[in-house]
């Protein structure tokens, strides 16, 4: 039997990916506003490692003056006009990479992004590179730590995340989305920041953060 983390969370034993069945593609085809909270639960596979989903944002196309897609397509973005399903995963601060799933219909390029999980499985992978007293409570905790835990990077940008064998998968273990998420504004961002386009699952230790409730 796995015992439990350092700070009392998943169990850090060698661990497996839960039991899943890949999300349809059909369900991230709406507006990103909806898409945000039903993909709350759902779960981020790479490799070994996974981890359940427990906060979101919502960023819209063109009339989104806080995504990237605001200015029209350019090498950067291209993953956002593309159909719904793929990782867009972009560098920010020199230094940090975050990772967003697509939806909508193809070239609306609305995508989500992923704030922060709980860790399923891998926590020793991980761990690798991070101090002794670092809490397991901080691995997955925020769009650029989490992308580290998982080994996500500018490479996986593009990626299918509903193809079985992907490198990086969206999948559905069977728990629903929370029957009323938390919400309020969306984090990091200098325009349209009145937009309340942030979901989290309340009461989520692993939530990024929680001020502006709505």
């Amino acid at each position: 039997m796995r015992g439990p983390d350092r700070d009392g969370g998943p169990p850090s034993g060698p661990g497996t990916v839960p039991r899943t069945v890949p999300v349809e593609r059909d369900d991230l085809g709406g507006d990103a506003v909806d898409v945000a909270p039903w993909l709350l639960h759902k779960v981020l596979v790479r490799g070994g490692r996974s981890g359940r989903i427990v906060e979101v944002e919502a960023y819209g196309g063109a009339d989104d003056p806080a995504s990237h897609a605001f200015g029209g397509p350019t090498a950067r973005n291209a993953v956002m006009f593309g159909p719904a399903g793929h990782l867009y995963v972009y560098f920010t601060y020199g230094m940090h990479w975050c990772a967003n799933v697509v939806c909508g219909p193809e070239g609306s390029a609305q995508a989500v992004l992923v704030r922060a999980l709980t860790p399923l499985s891998g926590l020793e992978g991980m761990r690798t590179d991070r101090p002794p007293t670092f809490p397991d409570r901080d691995l997955c905790r925020g769009p650029a730590r989490l992308c580290r835990a998982l080994g996500i990077t500018g490479a996986d940008d593009g990626t299918d995340l509903l193809v079985p064998d992907g490198t990086v998968r969206l999948v559905d273990d069977g728990m629903p989305p929370p029957g009323r998420p938390a919400s309020g504004p969306r984090i990091g961002i200098s325009r349209a920041v009145d937009r309340p386009w942030r979901w989290w699952v309340t009461g989520d230790r692993h939530v990024s953060g929680r001020t502006g409730v709505v």
